[in-house]
């Protein structure tokens, strides 16, 4: 059997490129039963998300699998296998379980330990299964592949550490809070970004979502978006008294919230701490704010050296990560070196019991007919026997499952004890 991977990624490709071999999730069963009906090809999936496509087939020994894959591109995609070649990466045996493993663990992801790529992963996985594009070893590599992931999540803090503007907001709400739950959001103006901050604080536990901006209607439509309540831009700064965490990134050239009206806030609120996030270039928020008491305002600067830390924390944890993953490459090279010599072990066994049967078959006839005490005593004697001389071979093949003397080894033995092929 050959096992290769063959893809694109952001690291190896622009996104134009990229694109071209992009694969719609409707597509898949039409492409992968294309795939599957090269001659040779025994297993196959494929894995497309915006930041790669892989190719993963399992062949037989006689098919050589880059040829099927550079057919099947053309075929597929009209491209020519020397016109990508540039940006293509392919992994084989070894490699490419090592590949498939750092995938699986989030360690080849442009934000390393996002976990959206084990999901997108287990998709593909889904898709190949539902269509019979697999059903022997690659799906137990990939099944292993799962639970390499799970490894890594929970032995590192690999995906622990906010690396997005967004996450880093909740977790430093949470340092001010203890607990989100309960919290009160208000939304000043409309961007994507304050939008994605507010969807974090409202999974981690905040109650209720107020939005305001210059377009009302902009206002009413966002508010939806959280079942949450629009508020009049004219009104909004007489509502902050009951706010806990502000978001703002409102267009505006100049200060919306200034450190007087705050402080009139902060004693309507009786010293009831505060978490002001302007996301907004130029800002929205005068920096004097964070001079108050029990106010504490950050700037997307401030946010991005919370995410620049926590990238550095995450790339030691990945260090880790790293060497769990090779640990787990050695196990499955070693379970399937084992593997290999796993039919000539059966074969000498099944070879070794058919003498012992045999020649226990003449003892009776000559001898027989035994007590059953003397079938016990003969019965334990031979099998003994047999055990014994099947030792030495077995552990022999066991010891050189892999090495580069191993195929040697196995002939000699087959031929020893006329196995055959």
């Amino acid at each position: 059997m050959k096992f290769l991977i063959t893809g694109v990624s952001h690291k190896t490709a622009p996104v134009e490129v990229r694109e071209r071999l992009a694969f719609r999730e409707e597509t898949l069963p039409a492409a992968l039963a294309d795939l599957r009906a090269h001659e040779g090809v025994s297993e196959a999936m494929i894995l497309s998300t915006c930041n790669r496509v892989e190719i993963v087939v399992t062949t037989t020994d006689a098919c050589d699998p880059r040829a099927v894959v550079d057919a099947f591109l053309a075929e597929r995609k009209g491209i020519c296998p020397e016109e990508m070649e540039p940006h293509l990466f392919r992994h084989e045996g070894q490699d490419a379980i090592h590949h498939i493993f750092r995938v699986a663990a989030s360690l080849d992801s442009m934000v390393v330990g996002e976990p959206q790529i084990l999901g997108q992963l287990k998709t593909a996985y889904a898709a190949a299964k539902n269509c019979g594009a697999l059903c022997g070893w690659l799906e137990g590599l990939l099944s292993r592949a799962f639970g390499v992931a799970k490894r890594v999540r929970s032995e590192t803090g690999v995906g622990q550490m906010a690396v997005s503007v967004s996450y880093a907001a909740v977790e430093l709400a949470r340092k001010i809070f203890g607990s989100l739950s309960g919290k009160t959001i208000m939304i000043v103006g409309a961007g994507k970004m304050s939008e994605l901050a507010a969807r974090h604080l409202r999974r981690s536990g905040a109650s209720h979502v107020f939005v305001t901006n210059r377009t009302h209607e902009r206002a009413v439509d966002m508010a939806a978006l959280f079942q949450g309540t629009p508020v009049e831009y004219t009104r909004f700064v007489s509502m902050l008294p009951e706010v806990d965490i502000v978001i703002t990134s409102s267009g505006a050239p100049h200060f919306v919230l200034h450190k007087e009206e705050m402080q009139r806030v902060i004693s309507a609120r009786r010293n009831k701490p505060m978490f002001l996030i302007d996301i907004a270039v130029p800002r929205n928020i005068e920096p004097a704010v964070n001079e108050i008491d029990n106010i504490f305002l950050y700037d997307i600067d401030d946010l991005q050296e919370v995410v620049n830390a926590n990238l550095r924390e995450r790339m030691k944890e990945a260090e880790h990560a790293e060497i769990l993953v090779t640990e787990e490459v050695d196990r499955m090279m070693a379970r399937l070196k084992v593997a290999e010599v796993t039919p000539t072990i059966v074969s000498l066994q099944e070879q070794l019991e058919q003498i012992r049967a045999g020649e226990m078959e003449k003892v009776r006839r000559k001898y027989g007919p035994f007590t059953p005490q003397q079938e016990e005593a003969l019965e334990m004697l031979t099998r003994g026997i047999i055990n014994k001389v099947a030792h030495g071979p077995i552990s022999e093949l066991r010891n050189h499952a892999g090495r580069p003397e191993g195929a040697h080894v196995v002939a000699a033995i087959r031929k020893a004890f006329h196995l055959q092929d």
